[in-house]
């Protein structure tokens, strides 16, 4: 097998992989409600400060109008709670709940104990290394989503 296809066969099943496992690893009997992609919005949102439905929108590449189908749901669920801006009221902003800080931990947890399992096991030479691809290929994604 050659480069191309060995890289090829590699990134298809990491992704399809990397998916697949943190599907089962987000849907334990406490967040059963919840799917991989509402894990991603909440992840969007973050723990830190309220954000307005644009900016999540923006960090997920989606309009706000999909987005506010999902955190409908996710309101819906007790993860997401909405507030008006006190500066603008028109502004909708949107921040985890308790239950919604809770399940961003678990699947926190999840990609820590990914990156470390990869991390470990390399040099700091691969460790640059890796970084370095990695890098090279988040900016292909970046630059194909534009086209």
């Amino acid at each position: 097998m050659n480069s191309y296809e060995t890289v090829n066969n590699i990134l298809v099943r990491l992704f399809k992989d990397i998916l697949d496992i943190e599907e089962r690893a987000l849907i334990t009997s406490e967040y059963k409600d919840i799917s991989v992609n509402d894990m991603h919005i909440m992840e969007a949102i973050g723990i830190q400060e309220s954000k307005n439905m644009s900016t999540v929108a923006k960090t997920m590449s989606v309009t706000v109008g999909t987005l506010t189908i999902a955190i409908n749901h996710l309101v819906k669920k007790g993860y997401v709670e909405r507030t008006r801006s006190e500066e603008d009221r028109r502004v909708v902003l949107v921040s985890l709940s308790e239950k919604g800080e809770k399940a961003y931990l678990h699947h926190k947890i999840f990609h820590e104990k990914m990156v470390m399992a990869v991390l470990d096991s390399l040099n700091p030479q691969e460790t640059r290394d890796l970084t370095k691809a990695l890098l090279k290929l988040q900016r292909f994604f970046d630059d194909y989503g534009k086209e």
